[in-house]
């Protein structure tokens, strides 16, 4: 068991000595995360863009400049063709601006005219695909978003992260002290950002299997937060008159066993996700192993170390134990 074991039993890493450094790397990185977001920007998949996608199995190799001509002859506007985890299996993804835009118009009705011009198309596409590849192909998963429908599952993407973030902030702030609930969510934002930034860079199809794996990152950030700060109030208990910072770094160094092998285990899992799951779980995977990684890291160095410049009561919660305990 000694040869399995990572952190020694007692680490005195001064954490807070390099809160500035860390303040001033998680500001240039939000900075750059959100110039990413503006240029080049997210690249967003057909649920929030709209369009049409189609992924088809053959059982031979594609060839894939045949199907590119194809689809390229039906005039629907911009179009991608590529191979999906095996020479047989191929994904295309239509974007026919040029058709949603000829409605015109505005409103539910043109939203609706959209809707079904994007549906004549889908059914366009799979009639070429069947006279270029044959009647044997297997069309495994078939996807046409309309305007309506992308634009409201931007707006309820959205609010599904706002609404966990502000539900985290209450539940902490209930929990502890307003500081430690704006601590956390500071953190949760450092998350997220920068998570969706390094996106942003790669330029990663970013879509509702994204947004689902922000919201499990929020989960855990905040999870992994509570645990130190549950491990500072019982110090700020024990030791009464340790200075804040020292008690910080006590607290953080007492739990950095959990936190190291906990985000470790669990990358493990996600690294097997993101190389083995294929291509439908590779983004949402990818997303999340970022999220614990800089997730870990703002537990670390930003959420903890944030008490300091707030300042925490000594007392918070001695009033309500004494309470409880008296008879």
């Amino acid at each position: 068991m000694k040869l399995l074991k990572i952190i020694p039993d007692k680490t005195t890493v001064p954490f807070t000595k390099y809160r500035w450094h860390a303040l001033a790397l998680t500001a240039i990185s939000f900075v750059v995360a959100i110039a990413l977001l503006v240029k080049p920007g997210l690249n967003l998949g057909v649920d929030f863009r709209g369009g049409i996608t189609i992924e088809v199995e053959d059982t031979a190799p594609v060839d894939l400049g045949q199907v590119r001509g194809a689809i390229g002859a039906l005039n629907l506007g911009s179009y991608k063709v590529q191979e999906f985890g095996a020479p047989n299996i191929i994904v295309v993804i239509v974007d026919p601006a040029n058709i949603v835009n000829a409605q015109g118009g505005a409103g539910e009705e043109a939203g609706s005219e959209a809707d079904e011009a994007l549906q004549a198309a889908s059914t366009q596409v799979q009639d070429a695909l069947r006279q270029t590849l044959g009647e044997d192909i297997t069309f495994r998963n078939r996807s046409v978003v309309g305007p309506t429908v992308s634009g409201e599952l931007v707006h309820r993407g959205v609010m599904a992260v706002v609404f966990a973030t502000g539900l985290m902030l209450v539940y902490i702030w209930i929990r502890f002290q307003w500081q430690w609930g704006v601590g956390a969510v500071i953190g949760v934002v450092h998350d997220s950002i920068i998570t969706v930034g390094i996106y942003a860079l790669l330029q990663l199809e970013f879509n509702l299997a994204t947004i689902a794996a922000i919201l499990t990152v929020i989960g855990y950030s905040v999870n992994d937060t509570v645990v130190v700060y549950d491990r500072i109030r019982e110090n700020l208990r024990k030791y009464k008159k340790m200075p804040l910072a020292e008690l910080i770094d006590l607290s953080l160094n007492e739990t950095l066993t959990r936190t190291i092998v906990t985000g470790g285990t669990t990358l493990i899992t996600l690294l097997a996700l993101v190389f083995f799951g294929g291509e439908v779980l590779r983004g949402f995977a990818i997303m999340i192993t970022l999220g614990i990684i800089i997730g870990t890291y703002s537990s670390l160095f930003v959420a903890s170390p944030f008490l300091l410049l707030t300042g925490v009561k000594r007392d918070a919660g001695a009033g309500a134990q004494a309470a409880a305990q008296t008879p």
